[in-house]
């Protein structure tokens, strides 16, 4: 067994994502009128927890790993986020992720407050064994963390079910007692859901094909780049393409593939599960660079690889309609600005790939009842959530004349504020 780890393309330009975060909060808090202390309160995450993680490698040597996990926000519920393996995690990061997940949850209306979690460290050059004894040394850090009714965390970048089953086994040790809910994005036999796996590129799709009726772009006469061929933007292309877009551009680590004809992208899928962890020497379609799919003239692009791909640097040089973004903040806030002049519709990230999270949402619920839904049943219920979580942002982009992306902003902070409200402070 081996836990694959796909690096997606490589950062465009090095901004803080907590800093784009903040400023896109501070605009929509201003908009709504945010009192101070309710200002203060929202901003701040409740609890911010580093760990040092002493493990044992496979040579014999001990060495020690930065841990985190922050939980923003358990105003709407118990916190949700995922946790991320990668040699870039750091602090801010996971504090923009861990706001941006309350947002999301609220956009979607669902019961949960935001969390994150990240390991610095590199995956792709660790055994399984060490990624396991990492993974259950992490669990054992953050038991007093962890816990269905309070924090719940789920597969992010360079993780996958394997190490989520490895967090669930370590905490019902830990407890006692089996806990399934402590974790979502299992492997199905220990409690997954149906259509998990799909779900953030199934959201993606929805979101598009939402955007594009508001937009009369007709799919079937469409183009799509997509950044980022991991999970979310494999999954994004191949939904994108069953409605009959044309998806002429590709990417991941490699660099980028570009076919004007379109790029079958069952045959790009196959070729990275049977010949390579990366799309280097696919004969499918013309090697660019990401720079250059993130300005080819298509309809849309869906960005879904790391943070700040999209920055006032290559802002101008967009040429697509509508940006539906798989990636959590793909662009960073001083292109918001170019690309609101451009007249560019942006679906964001805490609406456009928060069908993620709804199912992970779907998954906590079906452990807590012993209970399994059929994937068609689960697909209907996060379309439903998806699309009327759109018509909510949509209308409130109209009633303040604002981009979606302040608007969906508006859309969670009201509610989180509300909640927080009624709930009290002393």
């Amino acid at each position: 067994m081996t836990v694959k780890y796909k690096e997606p393309a490589p950062i465009v330009d090095h901004l803080n994502p907590l800093d784009s975060m903040m400023e896109r909060f501070s605009e929509a808090a201003e908009i709504l009128g945010l009192d101070e202390s309710t200002y203060n309160s929202l901003k701040s995450p409740e609890k911010t927890v580093a760990v040092s993680l002493p493990v044992t490698m496979d040579n014999g040597k001990i060495e020690v790993f930065e841990g985190y996990r922050v939980v923003h926000s358990s105003k709407l519920g118990p916190s949700k986020g995922g946790i991320r393996y990668a040699p870039s995690v750091n602090l801010d990061e996971v504090k923009a992720l861990a706001a941006w997940m309350t947002w999301k949850c609220a956009v979607v209306g669902i019961p949960y407050g935001g969390a994150k979690g990240g390991i610095k460290c590199n995956p792709r050059e660790m055994s399984v064994g060490e990624l396991e004894r990492l993974t259950r040394s992490y669990t054992v850090a953050m038991s007093d963390i962890f816990g269905p009714e309070k924090d719940i965390p789920a597969p992010d970048m360079g993780t996958n079910p394997q190490i989520m089953a490895w967090i669930m086994d370590e905490y019902s040790k830990l407890k006692g007692v089996a806990s399934p809910a402590v974790v979502t994005g299992k492997p199905l036999v220990l409690g997954g859901s149906l259509g998990r796996v799909e779900a953030t590129g199934r959201g993606v799709m929805v979101s598009a094909r939402t955007a594009m009726g508001k937009l009369k772009i007709n799919p079937a006469k469409s183009t799509v780049a997509v950044q980022g061929f991991g999970n979310v933007g494999s999954i994004s292309a191949k939904l994108m393409a069953l409605q009959g877009c044309k998806i002429v551009a590709i990417s991941d680590i490699s660099g980028a593939y570009y076919n004007v004809k379109g790029i079958d992208i069952d045959e790009a899928i196959a070729y990275l599960k049977n010949y390579s962890d990366t799309l280097e020497g696919y004969k499918g379609a013309e090697k660019i660079t990401n720079e250059e799919l993130l300005t080819l003239n298509a309809d849309v692009l869906i960005p879904a690889a790391l943070e700040d791909q999209i920055t006032e640097k290559n802002a101008s040089k967009i040429q697509a309609k509508l940006i539906v973004e798989g990636a959590n903040g793909p662009t960073a806030s001083n292109a918001d600005k170019i690309l609101n002049e451009k007249g560019i519709i942006v679906v964001p990230d805490i609406l456009a790939n928060a069908g993620g999270v709804s199912v992970s949402y779907f998954e906590w619920v079906q452990n807590r009842l012993g209970y399994f839904w059929t994937e068609e049943r689960v697909n209907r219920r996060a379309d439903r959530i998806m699309k009327q979580a759109f018509e909510t942002v949509y209308a409130a982009s109209l009633k303040y004349d604002v981009s979606m992306r302040i608007a969906a902003y508006i859309v969670a902070i009201d509610k989180v504020a509300s909640t927080r409200q009624l709930r009290g402070t002393y």
